[in-house]
């Protein structure tokens, strides 16, 4: 869609209807484009269960704590 800065101002709700419908408005003055508006992404949430890190270590029998204890240790303590 295309507006123009008088567009902007006396016909807002078109214009956030377009970008309600995920398309971008392009703006113009005398003419020549001076910018773009596009939507806003939306926020998918996400599982933990799908993050890579989960259950990254299979093959280890350690209970879950002493892996967090293992992994929290100081350099030092190795």
């Amino acid at each position: 869609m295309k507006a123009s800065i008088v567009d902007l101002r006396y016909k807002t709700t078109n214009i956030l209807k377009a970008l309600d419908r995920n398309e971008s408005v392009t703006v113009m003055y005398h003419g020549k484009i001076k910018g773009i508006i596009k939507p806003a992404k939306k926020k998918t949430t996400a599982k933990v269960k799908d993050h890579p890190m989960f259950a990254c270590n299979k093959k280890s029998e350690k209970p879950v704590l002493e892996e967090l204890n293992d992994l929290r240790k100081p350099r030092h303590d190795l």
